[in-house]
């Protein structure tokens, strides 16, 4: 079989030789929305698929979905959609609005940030808006408070760009990351920010401690008009420095292992494997599970709507309240009340949900 390469040989190395085997970024084409698929009235923290969510203090009223609508001929087919609803046309200062992805430290090693063989980084994304002008990616080091921002433009409104962004390795030997599962790496998108993230110089040139004036200067505001929108697909993150003719394509990963990855952050069941027996007052079952993949953490679990569940052909109780009694990584449990009053004690409960309801687990590094 013929290997064909493509650029020069020094490109086609640094694709070889990546240092993960997987996408850096988790579901970097917008492929997987566990929560839900469109929110409306949104003016603070909301996912719009897995991973990236939005962060926002007083900027107009937003509707949050995965979208249908992607550059054509990439093999791209989802984005990432914000639509302005309500406007803010004068930000306050410490107003702001962004989207956001997020690592925790197990999966930073890669950036041998803080040696002298740090990696440089490029970061690059296809992006769409009705609004056309400057808009800022920063990059931040939760451990150790630092951050470097580059300005990107939107040139041609209502139509997909690729933007690719080149950032400074960070050397300081003073500011590792640290390997754990709280949050170490940030990547966000400023749409808008008040003066007290935009009033100073962008800090472009070299990783530094924080100052919040340095952050987003020169960013536009995205939510001065119900007409704006803005869309966001195929994010990746590459380890050295490349430009338009020499970045790797975009890694593609199935759907399965895509999904998988998410759910270290988000599990959604419409038939939770709950299995257990009915408690003393025959109206309370208690049923746990384990968990389809280990969670970064124990994690906050979320009931909607009522869980049928099966103990007879002649009793199939439904849920009239649903709450945790023990959640960890990889384990589930919870005590469900029930409508009916006819089970004994310890018989066998299972749950054969084929309502809407659900059961929404979620330890990701930015709750919502």
């Amino acid at each position: 079989m013929a290997l064909t390469l493509h650029g020069t040989v020094a490109d086609n190395t640094a694709v070889f030789s990546r240092p993960t085997d997987k996408p850096f970024i988790h579901n970097g084409d917008m492929a997987i929305a566990q929560r839900t698929t469109s929110t409306s009235s949104v003016t603070g923290i909301q996912y719009g698929a897995d991973r990236f969510t939005t962060q926002m203090d007083t900027f107009g009223t937003w509707t949050v979905s995965q979208a249908s609508d992607a550059p054509a001929g990439t093999g791209l087919v989802k984005s990432f959609k914000l639509d302005c609803t309500t406007a803010d046309t004068s930000l306050g200062a410490g107003h702001f609005g962004l989207v956001r992805t997020s690592f925790e430290g197990f999966q930073t090693q890669p950036f041998q940030k803080g040696s002298s063989d740090a990696y440089t980084l490029t970061v690059a994304f296809w992006v769409k808006s009705a609004k056309t002008g400057n808009y800022v990616l920063e990059l931040f080091d939760t451990d150790n408070s630092r951050q470097i921002s580059k300005i990107y433009t939107i040139s041609s409104a209502n139509t997909w760009e690729k933007k690719i962004l080149n950032f400074a390795a960070d050397t300081s030997a003073s500011d590792p990351f640290t390997y754990d599962n709280a949050e170490s790496f940030v990547m966000n998108w400023w749409l808008g920010a008040g003066s007290t993230y935009s009033g100073g110089t962008l800090n472009t040139s070299a990783w530094a401690d924080n100052t919040n004036a340095n952050r987003a200067a020169g960013v536009l505001n995205l939510a001065d008009s119900t007409d704006n929108d803005w869309y966001l697909t195929g994010v990746q993150l590459e380890f050295g420095t490349f430009d338009e003719n020499s970045l790797p394509k975009f890694q593609f990963e199935s759907y399965g292992d895509n999904l998988k990855r998410c759910q270290r952050y988000c599990q959604k069941y419409t038939q939770p494997p709950l299995v257990g027996i009915a408690n003393a007052n025959n109206t309370y079952a208690r049923a746990k599970m384990l968990l389809q993949t280990p969670m970064r953490a124990a994690p906050t679990a979320t009931h909607s709507g009522t869980l049928n569940y099966f103990v007879s052909n002649s009793i199939q109780p439904t849920t009239t309240a649903f709450s945790a009694t023990y959640l960890d990584e990889n384990v589930a449990e919870f005590d469900a009340t029930t409508n009916v009053t006819s089970m004994t004690a310890k018989d066998p409960i299972t749950c054969t949900q084929n309502g809407s309801g659900f059961l929404l687990l979620t330890a990701d590094l930015m709750a919502g």
